[in-house]
């Protein structure tokens, strides 16, 4: 039999954030070259940290990403205090998880609804479905503004948050809002339920490929957003002060997106990573969805990545009702609220110092790191977004999934490969498409 020869040219593949191009030859039934090109330009927030104040990196860093906002924010906060030497409160550290909740479901919502429903649904993207499944839109749509109301209540808005800042809060929430809060989340039960069972009736690409997963891990009972050190599923275990030897980032010439590899030629972060180091943490409502769709660690298709979010904002969803229902029964400390006169660094002592943050946002972990002087000025910053360290993942996936798949048509390698590339809920920047596959004959 003639050994299959590919051409297949995709302009653009939506639902995902960024621009970058995919390329594929294959000839003979061999592939000769695989690649994940990333040709976004770079954005320099870096740059643009240095010789800023300290206090004001987290409302230039939400900036980074419109659906990641809170947990930049929150990363910039947590390297902040690291470098002054400040510990948060009980309670701020409380409301800090309610945050990162907020955010996991608002992200992971639209990424099952908007980015990945229509092709386990068999559309070409979420409009049609407004049509064949109206339920199922506006379920996502009501989910999406619950998630973006919880927010507003919280800190002001989603994206670019308002009040969280390092040192605490400067506005608590008082008893009304944490019943409007408890309200929403209660209000939002039928719409997971009904989540759930849109999920077991779908089916995901069958496909594996083992590789390594990193995430945050602790000696506690706490499945991990917010604290803790970076863990791999190699039995890697490091402070996130080390977050280089971590990531150990390297350029390739076909992206202006860094590498990264850890104990193998490359590894992956999210939510699928994060199950499967952090399950047994897992609220038990949560650990019941992945039971019912088949979910359980080590899990290593890439495609589940979706079903994994889903049973993360199970978690996420109970664990905010009872952060709240919690902070009802202690009651809020309103002595902690951080009013701002002139500037809240006359409020906290300044000194040199080097700090570092790790916090999971939903597409994996997030590092910043900032070196700020004896004035509170930032001098050096660094900042590893999670998509960067996927993409070399990707780019693993695509070399072992082509050749698997060859005897398929065109119009279902193209898919396979985008549906591949989508299930990591890539965020290259804040753009609205990624990447253009093209299969070259030779």
């Amino acid at each position: 039999m003639k050994k299959k020869n590919v051409n297949i040219n995709v302009e653009y593949l939506t639902r995902v954030e960024g621009h970058g191009n995919i390329v594929v030859n294959v000839k003979d039934g061999r592939l000769e070259t695989c690649r994940l090109d990333i040709v976004e330009a770079p954005r320099f927030f870096e740059g643009m940290l240095r010789g800023r104040s300290i206090f004001e990196a987290q409302h230039i860093t939400s900036r980074i990403c419109g659906i990641c906002s809170c947990g930049h924010t929150l990363a910039s906060i947590q390297a902040a205090e690291d470098a002054l030497g400040i510990t948060p409160t009980a309670q701020t550290i409380k409301l800090r998880k309610l945050l990162l909740h907020y955010e996991t479901l608002d992200s992971h919502i639209l990424h099952i609804y908007l980015l990945v429903a229509p092709d386990l649904l068999g559309v070409k993207s979420f409009v049609p479905l407004i049509t064949s499944h109206e339920q199922v839109v506006r379920r996502a749509l009501r989910m999406k503004k619950t998630c973006n109301d919880l927010c507003d209540i919280l800190v002001g808005r989603h994206v670019h948050p308002i009040s969280a800042i390092v040192g605490g809060f400067t506005k608590l929430p008082r008893p009304k809002d944490l019943d409007a809060m408890l309200d929403l989340l209660k209000g939002m039960g039928p719409d997971m339920e009904a989540t759930v069972e849109l999920a077991k009736t779908l089916k995901f690409p069958e496909f594996e490929r083992d590789t390594e997963y990193i995430a945050l891990v602790n000696d506690s009972n706490e499945y991990p957003f917010l604290t803790g050190d970076v863990g791999s599923t190699d039995g890697v275990r490091m402070n996130k002060k080390d977050y280089k030897k971590i990531t150990n980032e390297f350029v390739v010439p076909h992206s202006s997106a860094k590498h990264a590899k850890l104990s193998r030629e490359s590894y992956a972060v999210g939510a699928l990573a994060r199950l499967n180091l952090n399950y047994d943490k897992l609220h038990p409502k949560a650990k019941e969805v992945a039971a019912a769709i088949g979910l359980k660690p080590k899990c290593i298709n890439p495609y589940l990545n979706t079903a994994a979010q889903l049973v993360e904002n199970v978690h996420c969803l109970e664990d905010a009702i009872a952060i709240i229902e919690d902070l009802k029964n202690t009651g809020i400390n309103y002595y902690e609220e951080i009013v701002v006169g002139l500037n809240e660094q006359f409020k906290i002592s300044v000194k040199a110092g080097n700090g570092v943050g790790a916090v999971e946002v939903p597409r994996g972990i997030l590092f910043h790191n900032y070196q700020i002087d004896d004035k509170g000025i930032i001098t050096d910053a660094n900042c590893i977004i999670p998509t960067s360290q996927n993409t070399n993942n990707i780019e693993h996936d695509m070399k072992k999934l082509v050749p698997e798949i060859l005897d398929r048509s065109e119009e279902e390698i193209t898919l396979s490969l985008e549906m591949l590339v989508r299930s990591y809920d890539p965020c290259i920047s804040c753009s609205t498409h990624f990447l253009d596959v093209r299969f070259v004959n030779r």
